[in-house]
């Protein structure tokens, strides 16, 4: 459930924190008085967009916070761990979300910042927003498939992902056919150009790495000559009288003065026979280093023309030589199916055959499925449209399939097509919604909906933005009492207008509007039931609010008390 809501410089809200209950929550107020800014807070509290528009004149960013209490198991703990984020039931879940005046924004969850798609995710599992502009999904018949499956389950949902697994497939080795049938007339000159290439990287004869030992050996080849005096030179000076010669003499030096003072000139003269041993080994690698270094012009000039070589096909066909082989392995293949292009041919309509077989085994099975549960959508929407002052409503879920002759055409979600039809008055043939159905029917069906999903989806707060907009009388009374048992299964708010459906609220808020210093600013309050008793009346009676209002209001209330038994 959604415990709190802080609010800062969103628009003409400055600073607003309120506090939420279970049930069934209204909030009222003027026209203009700022209701659809709570609905925008939520909004971008779920993941929806945001603009610097939104944020307060003068201000340098806006800050929305919400806090929700979630059970044990609710989905949205799972996400969380998907996320790497670490939140459990025993804690309420903190979501903020941040909008600069430059249009940036930052959103955090528990105090981990999550990018937009990952808010989305998560909010999907928190906050259900429905406006009357929602109604307009229930015109997509695209749409309709999918409120199918989400009535029919778990069975069907798993099936669906097999089924679009499959799906995938099929199209992707449709979609290669028809790439090999249509570029026929290109695969010739292809065909020419690949061979060209092939034989190019294949006669070079290319071994990863070859490029840096060519680099390396090149430059001792260039160096040949310098190395070798440089060597011979440094050996001559360890060899010569200055050198290892005069080093010996100084050894044999001390040692005939050892005896004299052996405490010192002893350890003295081992690390002079350490050190003479040690640069006599080094003399002699040095000479075997330079008897070793060789000039080979013809070797040099072969290195040129192979690294000139390399450094031409990576121009052409990668930035490594492992980049090149990879080309040559890709080349060789497209090569391949246009050298045998009816072999492959066949293969893919082999292919394509298998996998549509397969799709449309799967595709009748979630169709036979998604017929019960078509019937038994249908007489649960009416059963709900009865309790909305649309007793004598018929409605159904009709599957559609396309064939040519006996071949199926296979879709994105199966082989069906849902289509939600209805007959408002007895004796009328059943219509889509949209031929149909007007405003305030729609709200109703809408609100049926959303009362057989709620147990479903398993969010825990639901939005209504003045769906009851379109009707009035009974039919008011008839929403208003279908969102109060709704809110025994979930968190339900209404934004409205109307006196019938506030009255039935278990927590009534007013939004109001006030001037400050030249300023505008939103407040929300709850409301007791004095002060709940003159907001009513200021619905029923508007400016004016007198004697009689006020206890009409007050007689709405007690009617709606007692009928829900409180």
């Amino acid at each position: 459930m959604l415990r709190e809501l802080s609010i800062r410089n969103l628009a003409v809200i400055e600073s607003v924190t309120v506090r939420f209950h279970d049930g069934f929550l209204v909030l009222t107020g003027e026209t203009g008085a700022g209701k659809s800014i709570l609905i925008d807070a939520l909004s971008l509290i779920v993941g929806g967009r945001g603009s610097s528009d939104m944020v307060r004149y003068g201000c340098d960013k806006a800050e929305i916070e919400a806090m929700f209490e979630l059970p044990q198991g609710h989905p949205v703990w799972k996400t969380l761990a998907s996320f790497g984020i670490e939140a459990t039931h025993e804690e309420a879940l903190i979501v903020r979300r941040e909008l600069s005046s430059q249009g940036k924004s930052v959103s955090r969850i528990n105090g981990h910042i999550v990018n937009m798609s990952m808010l989305r995710e998560a909010g999907e599992y928190l906050v259900n927003i429905h406006g009357q502009h929602e109604h307009q999904s229930l015109f997509k018949t695209e749409k309709h498939i999918d409120w199918l499956d989400l009535y029919a389950g778990e069975r069907v949902t798993k099936l669906l992902e097999r089924y679009k697994f499959t799906y995938r497939n099929f199209e992707q080795v449709r979609q290669q056919q028809k790439t090999l049938e249509d570029s026929s007339r290109q695969n010739i000159q292809l065909l020419d150009l690949y061979r060209f290439q092939i034989e190019e990287i294949a006669a070079a004869k290319l071994v990863p790495g070859e490029d840096e030992s060519l680099q390396e050996e090149k430059q001792k080849l260039m160096h040949a000559v310098k190395r070798r005096d440089s060597a011979a030179e440094a050996y001559a000076w360890l060899s010569g009288n200055k050198g290892l010669d005069a080093f010996s003499r100084s050894i044999t030096r001390l040692e005939d003065i050892r005896d004299y003072d052996p405490a010192i000139l002893g350890p003295l003269l081992e690390q002079l026979q350490s050190a003479f041993y040690q640069l006599e080994d080094a003399a002699f690698q040095i000479r075997d280093y330079r008897d070793g270094v060789e000039s080979d012009p013809e070797r040099l000039a072969y290195i040129d023309d192979r690294i000139d070589l390399i450094g031409s096909l990576k121009r052409k066909y990668g930035e490594t030589i492992p980049d090149i082989l990879t080309y040559l392995d890709n080349i060789q293949s497209e090569a391949d199916k246009i050298e045998n292009r009816d072999e492959h041919l066949e293969k893919l309509q082999r292919e394509q055959q298998h996998l549509y077989e397969e799709a449309l085994l799967i595709g009748k099975s979630l169709s036979d499925m998604r017929r019960a549960a078509a019937d038994r959508l249908a007489a649960a929407i009416e059963g709900e449209l009865r309790q909305l002052q649309m007793e004598r409503t018929t409605f159904r879920v009709e599957l559609q399939q396309h064939q040519d002759g006996e071949s199926y055409r296979l879709l994105a979600n199966g082989i069906d097509e849902a289509v939600f039809l209805i007959a408002p008055n007895p004796g009328e043939p059943l219509k889509p919604l949209s031929k149909i159905a007007s405003g305030g029917e729609m709200s109703r069906i809408m609100l049926a909906l959303k009362t057989i999903f709620a147990s479903i989806d398993q969010v825990p707060s639901l939005v209504f933005d003045e769906v009851d907009t379109g009707v009035s009388g009974r039919a008011a009374q008839a929403i208003a009492e279908k969102m109060s048992r709704l809110s025994s299964q979930c968190q339900v708010f209404s934004i409205t207008h109307l006196p019938q459906v506030a009255c039935m609220a278990d927590h009534h808020y007013e939004i109001r509007k006030t001037i400050v210093a030249e300023r505008t600013s939103t407040n929300v309050a709850e409301l007791e039931w004095g002060t709940r008793i003159e907001e009513l009346a200021r619905m029923l009676g508007g400016v004016e609010v007198t004697e009689k209002t006020r206890h009409h209001a007050q007689e709405m209330l007690d009617l709606a008390y007692r009928q829900k038994g409180a």
